[in-house]
C-alpha cells in the first residue's frame, strides 16, 4: 500500500515482548524496566489477526523483534502462525543470538527466512560494558549455529558509540572476510537511554568510510548503503538515520509488544489496536499506512520524539 508521499509500505517489525535477556547502555536502565504482565502483551492469537490485517493492506514483510523475542513463550509458534499467513513471504527475525543453540532450527522450520543478530563488540570487556551481561561466547556460538543451518540471509548487527566500540570497527567488517555475513553499522539514534548522551558518542557512518578506504560501494538494501571489502566474501551496510536520514524511502510501521501502531519509531504517535477486529482492524491500519509521517526530526538536533525505550518499543 502507499502512503500519502507515494511510498510503499510493505514492512510490518512486530515486537513480541519487552522483555530481554541483556541490559544494553543504549536500550534500558541497568535496573532493567517494569515488566508489563502475560495479559498486557498481545496474545498469539491477537498478533495473527493484526498480520493478516497488514498482509490485507500490503505488508509482505514481517520482522519479529523484542526486547528478545527469544524469550517469549510460545515464540515458535508464533513464527508458525505468521509465516502462514497469506500475503506474507519473509519472516526474520532479530537476536542477539544467545538463545539460538536451541532456537535456530525451530526456527528455521517454522518459516522464519533471515536473522539479524546483534553484535556491538568482539571483545568481551567492552561487551560486558555495553550489555551489563557476560555473555559473549554465547552470543558467538550462537551466530556460529546460525551460519550451519542455512537461513536465507544473516545480518550481524552493531551501534557505533564514540569511545566505546569505534576501535572495533574494522575488526567488526573482517567478519565479512571470513563468513557470507552482511555486517551491519548504525548510527547511534537519540532515543531513550541515550538521548542525552554527550556528542561524542554519535558516530557517522561516514566516518566507517574515512576509517576504511579500501570499501567499495556495491549498491543499496533498504536503509543500508552496501560495501565490500577487496576480498570479502559478504556485505558491509551503513545505516544513517542521523547524518542522512532514509526518511524517503522509508518502508515500515511499528506494533509494539502490547499493541500500539507506530507509524514512525521517532514520534509520539501511537494507536492502540487492541480489540480491533476485522475491517475496523483493516481500516486503521490503512490510515495509519496512508498517514505515516514524511520525515523524523532528528537531522535537525532533536531527540527523538518516541516516548519508549527501544525495548518497549521494538528494534
Amino acid at each position: 500500500m502507499k502512503d500519502r508521499f507515494d511510498r510503499d509500505i510493505h514492512y510490518l517489525r512486530l515486537s513480541v515482548t519487552d522483555k530481554c535477556n541483556l541490559r544494553c547502555v543504549y536500550c534500558m536502565p541497568e535496573t532493567g524496566v517494569t515488566k508489563l504482565r502475560h495479559e498486557d502483551i498481545l496474545s498469539v492469537d491477537e498478533i495473527a489477526e493484526i498480520v493478516g490485517a497488514a498482509a490485507t493492506c500490503g505488508i509482505t514483510k514481517v520482522r519479529v523483534t523484542g526486547g528478545e523475542p527469544l524469550v517469549r513463550r510460545g515464540i515458535i509458534g508464533i513464527c508458525e502462525k505468521i509465516a502462514q499467513t497469506n500475503g506474507i513471504s519473509e519472516i526474520c527475525l532479530t537476536t542477539n543470538g544467545i538463545l539460538l543453540p536451541k532456537f535456530a532450527r525451530e526456527l528455521k522450520s517454522a518459516g522464519v527466512n533471515r536473522l539479524n543478530i546483534s553484535l556491538d563488540s568482539l571483545e568481551p570487556l567492552t561487551y560486558n560494558d555495553i550489555t551489563r551481561v557476560d555473555a559473549l561466547n554465547d552470543a558467538l556460538v550462537g551466530i556460529d549455529v546460525a551460519l550451519k543451518m542455512g537461513f536465507d540471509a544473516i545480518k550481524i548487527y552493531a551501534v557505533m558509540i564514540g569511545g566505546v566500540n569505534d576501535a572495533e570497527i574494522r575488526d567488526l567488517l573482517d567478519l565479512t572476510r571470513k563468513n557470507n555475513v552482511n555486517v551491519r553499522l548504525i548510527e547511534l539514534m537519540p532515543i531513550g537511554e541515550c538521548a542525552d548522551w554527550a556528542e561524542e558518542r554519535f558516530i557517522s557512518a561516514k566516518s566507517v568510510l574515512k576509517l576504511v578506504p579500501e570499501l567499495r560501494e556495491v549498491g543499496t538494501d533498504g536503509v543500508s548503503k552496501l560495501y565490500m571489502l577487496p576480498d570479502g566474501l559478504g556485505t558491509v551496510g551503513l545505516i544513517s538515520p542521523i547524518s542522512s536520514h532514509f526518511c524517503p524511502t522509508c518502508n515500515r510501521i511499528r506494533v509494539t509488544c502490547d499493541g500500539f501502531l507506530k507509524p514512525c519509531l521517532h514520534s509520539g504517535e501511537e494507536i492502540n489496536l487492541r480489540g480491533l477486529h476485522g475491517k475496523e482492524l483493516e481500516q486503521v491500519l490503512r490510515n495509519a499506512i496512508y498517514n505515516k509521517p514524511r520525515k523524523h526530526e532528528l537531522d535537525s538536533g532533536e531527540i527523538s520524539g518516541a516516548s519508549r525505550n527501544m525495548n518497549a518499543i521494538g528494534g
